[in-house]
């Protein structure tokens, strides 16, 4: 294994996830669980490469040359069984800025973009901040497995005039990676309305076993050509602060309106350690993402464990992809009297773990929480016999 029992220091590291809790409203006691960045080093050929590129001493402007294509390319052919092509690719510094420039490059103030909530909270606040109107076609709970309101969706479509639908995939927080036919029903609907679609494709690569990841453009050229895909090796290798993403754009026309509103911005290359970083990652970091899954998967089965055997009153929302798990807490809240709000300082001030709102993506029914569990074992069962024994004195209070 590559070190991932390791618990790594970070405070005092300019840290979002450790060293801002007062400004993030948490509590700087409390096991940090909220972001999703995760407690493991990048595998250990990225760090050469940047530390190599550190050493040189000369950072000037840089730009990528074939080799950074060519190991972009190979990963998806390799992981996910889609052919692309160099020319497709628009780099940005992230995933949520192409967003943002794609929402200004393919609508008008005013009209109508749609997204499914709950969802990553970025998603909302790009599209009412540029003036646009929200649809929320929410994800149905059926039993603790979400899934795609499809007639309500058709609907949202026609009478709301949607333009632009951003998808999440797979998704964040509920861990759903969606079938080739929910994926061809949405598709269908979106060229039936003339939606254009943006699929964040930014968790892809963490799957857990029967499960498959089908880029949004691998299900047909008719359909690649209505679509933008995001990636990033942000969220596999642990990059997120060196800030590189790769936007599959496959139409010409598309992708030239989204690099004029790159442009517009004063975005125009990336920086000389974010190219290092993403192409040692795509190139190297293959067996360290496998060996990664493989631990991901016993933390899964640790918590659903002790859910089940000691905090049967939390719900969990089986991840099929993703390192964050959703959690219901309903059933203690109702319990116990508690809104979100409640909840949330319970967590923070008695338990001392700091955990993601659910309001925060979107969802305002029960109460739900969402865990990073991309940490060390041995922070995860600390942070979950801290729960168990806050609710333990918390019974004994009532």
């Amino acid at each position: 294994m590559n070190g991932f029992d390791e618990v790594i220091e970070r405070k005092n590291t300019n840290s979002e996830k450790y060293d801002f809790s007062e400004e993030f409203g948490g509590d700087a006691q409390a096991i940090p669980m909220w972001v999703a960045d995760m407690d493991f080093r990048a595998p250990k050929e990225v760090v050469a490469a940047v530390t190599q590129k550190a050493a040189y001493g000369i950072w000037g402007y840089s730009e990528a040359k074939d080799g950074y294509y060519k190991n972009i390319i190979s990963w998806f052919n390799k992981r996910h069984n889609w052919e692309t092509q160099k020319e497709w690719i628009v780099k940005t510094p992230g995933v949520i800025f192409a967003i943002s420039a794609a929402i200004r490059a393919f609508t008008k103030p005013g009209e109508a973009v749609m997204i499914q909530q709950p969802v990553y909270h970025p998603f909302a606040t790009c599209i009412t901040e540029s003036g646009r109107k929200l649809v929320d076609n929410s994800l149905v709970n059926n039993n603790g497995r979400y899934e795609i309101d499809f007639p309500k969706m058709e609907k949202q479509m026609q009478e709301e005039r949607v333009k632009l639908l951003l998808f999440c995939s797979p998704h964040n927080p509920v861990g759903r990676v969606w079938s080739r036919e929910e994926l061809l029903k949405v598709a269908e609907l979106c060229l039936k309305y003339r939606v254009f679609l943006i699929s964040d494709e930014i968790h892809c690569d963490f799957l857990y076993p029967g499960q498959v990841h089908i880029p949004f453009a691998a299900l047909s050229e008719k359909i690649a050509a209505n679509c933008m895909v995001c990636t990033a090796p942000s969220k596999t290798f642990n990059l997120a602060g060196v800030q590189v993403s790769n936007i599959f754009v496959p139409d010409a026309e598309r992708r030239k309106a989204v690099k004029r509103e790159l442009y517009l911005t004063g975005y125009q290359e990336l920086n000389v350690f974010a190219l290092t970083a993403c192409q040692a990652a795509y190139q190297y970091g293959g067996v360290w993402l496998d060996e990664l899954l493989l631990y991901l998967q016993g933390n899964i089965s640790a918590l659903r464990e002790f859910l089940q055997n000691r905090l049967s009153m939390i719900k969990m929302t089986e991840p099929e992809g993703t390192y964050l798990v959703w959690l219901d807490f309903t059933e203690f809240c109702r319990k116990h009297g508690m809104d979100e709000n409640a909840l949330m300082q319970f967590l923070l001030k008695e338990a001392h773990i700091w955990l993601s709102p659910g309001s925060g993506f979107g969802e305002e029914k029960g109460c739900f929480m969402r865990m990073n569990l991309a940490c060390p074992k041995s922070v995860l069962m600390q942070a979950l016999e801290q729960l168990e024994e806050a609710v333990k004195r918390k019974m004994g209070r009532e």
